[in-house]
């Protein structure tokens, strides 16, 4: 990678406030995060991430301290804000049963039991910032949502910095106001969940490259880009735009250090990769993924239940869908810019998208807040 790291477009303000070589982040997979993945990605000199989602307390602990072993860079953990009372057991407890009895032939089909009622549908937010503060991260990084004052002032104290996640220019204003170190800029493009919090998902879908350059415009604080970027052309686009860095989700899911199961990185490179869909089919929440047999026939029964119950009951049978190589019953998360994915091997892919990006950027001039 023949890139002066000293003097280039690649010292950004988003480098310089993470401590980072690279302007590239990893993209904080909930439920498909690893050790060896973020640890590549950090080690490379980019932030690695790990996503945190339904983990409880002694996991995270647990995870921190594994990836403290594997690296001595800087690294990022991820966690899902509470959106609501929706999350409530008791507020979405009626919905269950009609959930199994529409989901029964998943189960039967897998040969697995109906899952009984939950006590809890994932351990307590408060449970698991507590154990990622006293983890001590270079950053925790947010999505769906703005954490609260005593949360930021708790990372504070420690010298955290924190990262929060905007779909829409006011969700990004609101983040900058509340004190947040950087903002990701999330456009539509993006695999998995969309992460909208001031209004819903639907009526909050900006492309990535409309929406940076709106909120570099209108935040105090290093902006990343993140959406459909997955070689060294969208880096590079996205640090023309202001950008600072920008995140990278389905190309490094794709890559043999990803804990994505092999029929998953396969369906990555496969025909329908270039025809995502945004569904709720398996979450309840609206999220981008490579259309399946269960996203079709879900979406066309109109039978889903809100979050959290259609993800923690879908979730008893997908680990098993991948185990077996099913890919018809799993959820395939993938962005837009999945088409474009070449790598095989972490390390390879990082050097291709710095060199790309340095080809078309060396001789230019740096956008403001890059």
């Amino acid at each position: 990678m023949n890139v002066n790291l000293e003097n280039s477009w690649a010292r950004s303000s988003a480098t310089r406030l993470l401590g980072i070589d690279l302007p590239i982040v990893l993209a904080p997979f909930g439920g498909l995060s690893n050790t060896r993945l973020t640890a590549a990605v950090s080690e490379a000199g980019g932030l690695g991430s790990y996503g945190l989602f339904g983990y409880g307390p002694d996991r995270i602990s647990q995870v921190a301290r594994e990836l403290a072993l594997a690296t001595s860079k800087p690294f990022a953990l991820n966690l899902w804000l509470p959106l609501g009372a929706g999350e409530d057991p008791g507020t979405n407890g009626d919905g269950f049963d009609e959930c199994l009895d529409t989901l029964r032939p998943y189960f039967d089909e897998l040969g697995i039991a109906l899952p009984q009622r939950p006590a809890v549908w994932f351990p307590s937010f408060d449970d698991q910032i507590t154990a990622a503060l006293d983890a001590r991260p270079a950053v925790l990084s947010f999505v769906f949502g703005v954490p609260s004052a005593p949360v930021l002032d708790a990372a504070r104290s420690r010298g955290i910095l924190t990262v929060g996640t905007a779909t829409t220019v006011d969700e990004a204003v609101a983040l900058d106001a509340a004190g947040l170190d950087a903002i990701v800029a999330t456009g539509m493009e993006a695999g998995g969940h969309r992460v909208s919090f001031l209004a819903s998902p639907e009526d909050s879908l900006v492309g990535t490259f409309a929406l940076v350059p709106q909120i570099v415009d209108a935040v105090s604080v290093p902006v990343i880009a993140a959406g459909g970027i997955a070689d060294g052309r969208g880096l590079a686009a996205a640090i023309a735009l202001g950008a600072g860095a920008a995140v990278i989700g389905s190309a490094f899911l794709a890559t043999e250090q990803s804990a994505a199961a092999p029929v998953y990185r396969a369906a990555l490179r496969g025909e329908e990769a270039g025809h995502t869909v945004l569904t709720r089919a398996l979450s309840g929440r609206l999220a981008r993924g490579i259309p399946n047999r269960i996203t079709r026939d879900l979406d066309a029964s109109g039978r889903i239940a809100a979050f959290p119950v259609q993800n923690w009951v879908t979730g008893r049978f997908r680990p098993t869908a991948a185990e077996r190589g099913i890919d018809d019953l799993m959820s395939l998360w993938a962005g837009q810019g999945s088409p474009l994915i070449r790598h095989d091997d972490a390390l390879a892919l990082i050097d291709e998208v710095m060199r790309v990006a340095d080809t078309i950027l060396r001789p230019g001039t740096r956008a403001r807040g890059a």
